[in-house]
């Protein structure tokens, strides 16, 4: 195996356990004797040794400014039930929430008990640095952002069928989230158990249910595993406040800010997302969920644009756009951004009104972002009082020793 030795005093992240390594960090690469490569390649187990030789952790070797994710600190090996054990520790803790609650357990279909929609695997919050796997009744999805993970794509794909009880299929779609510049040995996207798709069926018409409402769910041409798993609990919160309000949910995607307000008895809800797929998908969801629902409409419109002609005509407004950062060097063009966006939504809202507000983009921390939404409170000139402040839900948990993975921060606003 490769050995990493890092300069004096490089280790002490590690020893913290921090799950990176970066590339300036390294002081000496060490190849094994008949090593058939002048260079480690991209997705190996490679050891990681302090500068005295002390072993710090065994990880994968990648390419780029973070060279190594540490799976296993002070070894230099992984045990020959590693993806089992961790899979089956993640899924404990999801089940130990109350998020595995499936139909077959609870009388009515339409139960709001009823959850069988999660995040598995959240990369370093589950210690599996590079992966993401979420679970869609009996299907699970899995996502690797790293080629070390995308290697171990089949032995991942057994450990979660093994592991979790209800999970029958295993579905791989990682085209977006591999390096690009890396060399992929195997497919990037298609069923890994069972291998042939013939086998399966349509997932134009698969369906998961999030707290009694059901979803269609699209991993194969949705955004990230199809459904955004991450405002489940945010969502459920909007629903106590959607009562008798006219609601209007901006980048709404699937819907699923409109079928909770729908469902707490909203007076009329507004869907409003740029793509017409999404607009097609909210309204086949609501129609699902609420086939009497004529008080909600769908529009396919910028988000700027249409809130420009919304002064005084909802009570509650969600603004939940995709990120504006997806790296440090974007943060001042995203904040303006942001800015812009609250100053319209406050604007917008009735007297006394709500806006739920939020940000996805991990290189915006939340004191960058409540900033934001401070200026653009400033810029209005209306009074503004914080109700909540509100972040990722417990199936998205954050490492300690890795505070980078907190990245979804949002706020409940009332407006005077």
């Amino acid at each position: 195996m490769t050995t990493i030795q890092l300069k004096p005093k490089k280790e002490e992240s590690l020893l913290r356990q921090h799950p990176w390594v970066f590339s300036g960090a390294i002081s000496k690469i060490t190849l094994d004797k008949n090593y058939p490569y002048d260079q480690p390649q991209e997705g190996e187990l490679v050891r990681v040794v302090g500068s005295d030789q002390r072993i710090l952790g065994v990880g994968h070797w990648q390419i780029g400014s973070i060279a190594v994710r540490i799976l296993e600190f002070g070894s230099d090996r992984l045990s020959a039930r590693f993806w089992n054990d961790r899979i089956r520790a993640a899924y404990q803790v999801r089940r130990s929430l109350g998020l595995v609650r499936y139909p077959d357990r609870i009388s009515s279909s339409q139960d709001p008990r009823i959850n069988n929609t999660y995040r598995l695997i959240h990369g370093e919050g589950d210690f599996l640095p590079g992966l993401i796997v979420d679970i869609y009744a009996e299907t699970a999805v899995v996502q690797a952002h790293s080629i070390g993970m995308h290697l171990m794509r089949e032995q991942i794909a057994q450990a979660i069928v093994d592991e979790v009880d209800e999970v029958e299929k295993v579905y791989y779609k990682s085209d977006d989230t591999l390096p690009y510049k890396a060399e992929i040995e195997g497919s990037k996207t298609g069923w890994l158990i069972p291998g042939d798709a013939d086998d399966i069926q349509d997932t134009k018409e698969f369906w998961a249910t999030e707290n009694g409402l059901d979803f269609r769910i699209d991993w194969l041409n949705g955004q990230k595993t199809g459904f955004f798993v991450d405002q489940r609990e945010n969502r459920m919160l909007l629903e106590r406040y959607a009562q008798g309000k006219d609601v209007l949910n901006m980048f709404c995607y699937t819907g699923g800010f409109s079928l909770y307000a729908l469902r707490g008895g909203a007076k009329s809800v507004d869907s409003v997302d740029v793509s017409e797929k999404a607009v097609e998908l909210v309204k086949r969801n609501v129609e699902h969920n609420f086939p009497d629902a004529n008080h909600h409409h769908a529009y396919a419109r910028e988000a700027f644009e249409y809130m420009a002609e919304t002064k005084d005509k909802y009570d509650l407004i969600i603004l939940d756009p995709p990120a504006f950062a997806k790296h440090r060097d974007a943060i001042k063009n995203a904040l303006r951004g942001y800015q812009r966006l609250n100053a319209k939504g406050i604007e917008a809202v009735r007297k006394g009104g709500i806006l739920f507000t939020f940000s996805c983009s991990q290189a915006i921390d939340k004191e960058m972002f409540r900033l934001a939404v401070f200026s653009a409170a400033a810029q209005v000139g209306r009074k503004v009082r914080i109700l909540h402040q509100l972040h990722q839900p417990q199936d998205h948990p954050i490492n300690i020793y890795h505070p980078e993975g907190e990245y979804l921060k949002g706020l409940v606003l009332q407006v005077e």
